[in-house]
């Protein structure tokens, strides 16, 4: 029998949230468990339909702007499937006004960053994937905060459609735009989130009403090297790109710079993502971040261009990064010169290489640097500071050895 809408409607929540948990939001649920919920609430299956067009198409999330919902139940529909997620803590702006990076803070406390960048021609969203990041890399704002909690499909998906809204009222410098490009390069690593983060990938490419309708090609998906789960990526059947956050091509370097490398190491991860290119057809982005001293050196572009090229042309392509240092650390970002000898060392074996656009320097640029900032978490820079030492003292002998030869 079907749905009627006369009467009350039920309170409803579409699914209590667990201790711990955020609520259940549209954007949690695919189209098909939408319409299901609908009727669980006593209302027609079509509302599912209605209320996610507002959401993803229009990126609406208020009852005054859904005139056609009913209007004695407007405010409960809403109220119980778009449930707030995010609130804005901050934003702090650079690049006279094209870069934005905002703090949220979500239903526990815990807080995550976004940034919005203006580029020529189209603007790209950072977001991030979890509160915090159990990675552990020492030269990383957010690794050396540790990590909090993992984010729900909904809370990553609202840090997207908040920021289309941001680019859409002319938030950004030039006037109003339109996010074109999504890149999972903000906190946590998305990889370590798998069954949100896949979710999150198929509302934001899936068309309206199932999803945002952007361009899977237009949606980067970084990892510093889940192996098993850039497979799994790649079997998805979304051909975003990956980004591998490699930053050294030798283990006696990324062991102790990327932790995880002890159990995946570079020739594993580098075979996983050559992989990935064979199954989606998508050239995989190497991400290397500069740090003068450390891995600039010129016989690790090298080595990096060879282990590139070893498993065949065309399939990848290198983002050196200057280092934004973070709060502690010895590290800084490598000498210009330095930084072009190792671009020319790569462009010379035929890898092309582009230095990433860095943005937002002068405004805690680095992912956690923003919400280590406002937590007050001045033990961190202290805890960055003794990583990187560590680090110094684990790698420094041998390196000095293999620099010489």
């Amino acid at each position: 029998m079907p749905a009627v809408e006369s009467g009350p409607m039920p309170v409803f929540t579409m699914k209590p949230a667990s201790k711990g948990k955020p609520p259940t939001h549209l954007a949690d649920l695919t189209l098909d468990a939408r319409k299901k919920a609908m009727k669980e609430a006593g209302l027609p299956a079509f509302r599912a339909d209605q209320l996610s067009r507002h959401y993803f198409e229009r990126h609406e999330a208020t009852a005054d702007a859904m005139s056609d919902l009913p209007a004695g139940k407007r405010e409960e529909i809403v109220d119980s499937f778009l449930p707030p997620l995010l609130t804005k803590v901050r934003d702090l702006r650079a690049d006279q006004g094209k870069t934005i990076k905002s703090l949220w803070r979500m239903f526990d406390g815990a807080m995550v960053e976004t940034v919005l960048m203006r580029y020529p021609g189209r603007a790209t969203l950072c977001i991030s994937s979890q509160a915090g990041c159990g990675m552990a890399c020492p030269f990383c704002a957010t690794g050396q905060g540790g990590l909090t909690r993992n984010l729900s499909t909904g809370e990553i998906v609202e840090q997207v459609r908040m920021g289309m809204v941001a680019a859409e009222s002319g938030d950004l410098a030039g006037g109003p735009t339109h996010v074109s490009n999504i890149v999972f390069m903000g906190m946590g690593e998305p990889l370590a989130n798998w069954r949100q983060v896949q979710a999150a990938l198929h509302r934001m490419i899936e068309p309206s009403p199932s999803g945002l309708g952007i361009s899977a090609r237009g949606v980067t998906v970084s990892t510093v090297g889940m192996v098993p789960l850039i497979d799994k990526l790649a079997d998805e059947g979304l051909p975003v790109t990956l980004a591998v956050s490699l930053h050294a091509p030798d283990d006696g370097l990324r062991d102790p710079l990327i932790p995880l490398n002890s159990r995946f190491n570079v020739k594993k991860l580098l075979d996983s993502a050559r992989r990935y290119f064979e199954k989606t057809g998508r050239r995989v982005s190497i991400e290397y971040a500069l740090i003068k001293d450390m891995n600039d050196h010129q016989w690790r572009a090298q080595l990096l261009a060879d282990e590139l090229n070893a498993r065949g042309r065309g399939w990848v392509h290198v983002n050196p990064i200057p280092l934004n240092p973070t709060p502690g650390s010895i590290w800084t970002a490598s000498l210009p010169e330095t930084q072009q000898v190792f671009v020319d060392t790569l462009e010379a074996s035929g890898i092309p290489t582009t230095i990433r656009d860095t943005r937002g320097s002068d405004i805690d640029g680095a992912c956690g640097q923003l919400a280590a900032e406002v937590k007050g978490n001045s033990a961190r820079a202290q805890k960055a500071a003794a990583a990187a030492e560590r680090v110094m003292a684990a790698i420094n002998n041998g390196e000095e050895h293999e620099a010489d030869e």
